[in-house]
């Protein structure tokens, strides 16, 4: 009945969202029609994966949906934070100065950049120069030294509100007021489609993502990309292959057409997995529990943390999803050490695709306020139905799992 409610309310939120997914959905067939894809684009190549023609079309698609000069679309990146480093290594150099001006970055890339773990693999062991500012900050943060301002979109574990378009733009606006050569590269995870444009369209220089995240759809079984100005595109490109290679190598491994496809899907599931982080968002509100972002807020990325303030109703929310999952439902997640973050994790994540962030998965950081983080969806039955669980499970008569 809760959720029937909430629903309810909802309703021109939902309606607004579907003007969203129209926009992206016509844009992303454009860049299809007009890119010529073909059925030869499907073939697979083997070995050094010379004149590929699916992996050249899939880079020229990717430019044109983000308005763009060139993209690098690979299987071969095995994450965002594969992706990001990538950029990063392939343009900063000894003595470059690598600014974060969205406060700390994802955990994951605290050992990229050298704030945590072992530092000699990382930026600051290579010699780059690492400062965090905030937004408010950069009149006096970002001055002629500064090579890289690096924005991150999305909130990661973190309840700061995650940065929409019209923020980012903002943001380079006055990065490039105080340095115009200081080059802009967003971190765009789980923000793809969840607006009608992009970073690219208002100023970035370069941005990465995930393909199992928005952009793949939940189809794409690995990779992520990087686009933006060619020339950056193109340093980046080398890091991830060798000097000389760039992105004019490396097979596909039968992959370019889930690629192809998962784009062309991924504003309508991107759509699903917004309208239920929405409808998550009001029931926990009608709840008593505080969320954000709040169910009218404009959102920027697929994300939706509940904040729960006690470590074991955490726990139990995230194996309320798990239960609920369509892949080892039959498991029970517990918390543990994750590479790559700092404290003990619990991750429910009963998912097609290992690791999989547009498909439906909880997961928070067990340190306070103990906020599940929950994001994705295939579609907006299963996040009901979830939800359900999840209620059911927080139900006082319920008994002790």
């Amino acid at each position: 009945m809760i959720i029937n409610r909430a629903e309810k309310k909802l309703t021109e939120i939902f309606r607004e969202l579907e003007l969203i997914r129209d926009i992206n959905q016509e844009k992303v067939l454009r860049a299809f029609q007009d890119n010529k894809v073909g059925e030869e684009h499907f073939y697979t190549v083997s070995g050094y994966g010379h004149d590929d023609l699916g992996r050249e079309i899939i880079d020229r698609v990717y430019a044109h949906v983000f308005n763009c000069e060139a993209a690098i679309v690979r299987n071969h990146f095995v994450s965002g934070t594969h992706a990001i480093a990538c950029g990063f290594f392939g343009i900063l150099r000894h003595g470059d100065r690598l600014v974060c001006v969205s406060g700390k970055p994802y955990d994951t890339l605290e050992e990229v950049i050298g704030t945590r773990g072992n530092k000699t693999s990382s930026l600051t062991g290579h010699g780059v120069i690492y400062d965090e500012i905030s937004p408010e900050e950069i009149e006096k943060g970002i001055d002629a030294r500064a090579k890289m301002a690096f924005i991150q979109r999305s909130r990661g574990y973190s309840l700061r509100k995650p940065l929409n378009v019209e923020d980012i733009s903002e943001i380079i606006a006055k990065i490039k007021n105080k340095n115009p050569e200081c080059i802009c590269f967003v971190d765009n995870c789980y923000g793809e489609f969840t607006e009608a444009l992009e970073p690219t369209d208002v100023g970035a220089d370069l941005i990465a993502g995930s393909l199992i995240k928005n952009p793949g759809a939940g189809i794409v079984e690995t990779g992520g990309y990087i686009a933006g100005r060619s020339e950056l595109v193109r340093l980046s490109a080398e890091r991830l292959t060798a000097p000389g290679i760039g992105a004019g190598g490396g097979a596909m491994l039968n992959q370019s057409r889930l690629i192809l496809q998962g784009l062309f899907m991924a504003p309508g599931i991107v759509h699903e997995a917004l309208k239920g982080a929405i409808l998550v968002s009001q029931v926990f509100i009608d709840l008593g529990f505080n969320t954000t972002p709040l169910p009218d807020e404009l959102r920027t990325d697929i994300i939706q943390a509940i904040i729960l303030n006690d470590r074991e109703k955490l726990v139990k929310f995230c194996k309320a999803v798990q239960r609920r999952s369509p892949v080892d439902s039959y498991l029970t997640p517990v918390p543990d050490r994750v590479p790559g973050y700092e404290d003990d994790v619990i991750m429910a994540a009963g998912t097609f695709i290992e690791g999989s962030t547009i498909e439906l998965s909880a997961d928070g950081p067990l340190r306070e306020p103990y906020a599940a983080y929950m994001q994705g969806g295939l579609n907006y039955a299963h996040v009901k139905l979830v939800l359900k669980g999840i209620l059911e499970e927080f139900s006082p008569n319920r008994p002790p799992s």
